[in-house]
C-alpha cells in the first residue's frame, strides 16, 4: 500500500469516455484542452498530498496549494470545490492504492496464514517506505474537522474490510473476539513508524514476527463461528 503519487494517479477512476456512451454529440467528446484541465488536477492533487503531509491538514491553506502549483488562488477553485473535498479525495485515492496492493498480494495465496502475512508484509512495507504518503495522510486524522472525519471514516471501514475478510478466514480458537483481534492487528500495523528501528531485522521478517504473535490456532477444530 505504498500510496505514492504514481500509485495514487494509478488508482483514480478513468473518465475517458466517449461522447457516444453518455449519449451526446460529437461536440461532447474530450478535448485537448480537457486532457490538460485533467493532467493540471493531477498535479495539484499530488502538490497538496505533498503538502498536507509535509504541514498537516491545518496549517495547509489553499494559497499554500496554489503557490507551488504556480496559479492564483481563486483560480484553483476552477479545479477543486475546497480545501476539505481535496483531502477526503487525497485519502481516499491514498487508501484505494493501499487496498490495491493488499488485495494484489493476498490474491493467490489459499492459505489463510499466508494470507494474513502477505497482507501484514504489505502494511509494513506501506508504513515504513519513505516515499509513501499514505502514512502521513493518515495521520493528519485528527486535526480535520469533524465533518471531514465522517467522511475519512467511511473510507476507512471500506479499507478494513480486507482485513475483516482476512481475520475471518483464520482457523481461531473460539474464545478469541475476533473484532478485538483484527482492531489491535491493525493498531500495531498502523503505528509501525512509531516503534520501527533499523536494525537486526528486516520489514519482512518483523510482519513475520507479528504473524508469529497473533497466531492462535485452534485445537480439536474448536473455531469461533
Amino acid at each position: 500500500m505504498v500510496a505514492n503519487s504514481d500509485e495514487m494517479r494509478r488508482a483514480a477512476p478513468r473518465r475517458q469516455r466517449t461522447a457516444r456512451e453518455h449519449g451526446g454529440t460529437a461536440q461532447d467528446a474530450p478535448t485537448a484542452d480537457d486532457g490538460q484541465a485533467g493532467e493540471r488536477r493531477q498535479e495539484i492533487l499530488e502538490v497538496a498530498a505533498q503538502l498536507f503531509a509535509e504541514h498537516g491538514y491545518r496549517s495547509t491553506s489553499i494559497r499554500d496549494i496554489a503557490d507551488r502549483v504556480g496559479m492564483l488562488p481563486g483560480s484553483l477553485y476552477y479545479h477543486i470545490r475546497s480545501k476539505e473535498a481535496l483531502f477526503v479525495e487525497i485519502h481516499d485515492k491514498a487508501l484505494d492504492a493501499a487496498a490495491i496492493r493488499v488485495r494484489n498480494a493476498i490474491e493467490p495465496l489459499a492459505d489463510p496464514w499466508d494470507r494474513l502475512l502477505a497482507a501484514c508484509e504489505e502494511m509494513v512495507e506501506i508504513q515504513l517506505n519513505p516515499s509513501s504518503l499514505t502514512l502521513p495522510i493518515m495521520n493528519i486524522f485528527r486535526s480535520v474537522p469533524p465533518e471531514v472525519k465522517v467522511a475519512l471514516l467511511r473510507k476507512r471501514d471500506e479499507f478494513e474490510t480486507i482485513f475483516r475478510a482476512i481475520v475471518e478466514g483464520l482457523p481461531l480458537p473460539a474464545e478469541l473476539d475476533r473484532s478485538i483481534y483484527r482492531i489491535l492487528l491493525l493498531r500495531l500495523l498502523n503505528t509501525a513508524d512509531e516503534w520501527y528501528h533499523e536494525g537486526r531485522l528486516t520489514r519482512r521478517e518483523i510482519a513475520g514476527q507479528i504473524v508469529a504473535i497473533f497466531r492462535h490456532d485452534a485445537t480439536h477444530g474448536e473455531t469461533q463461528a
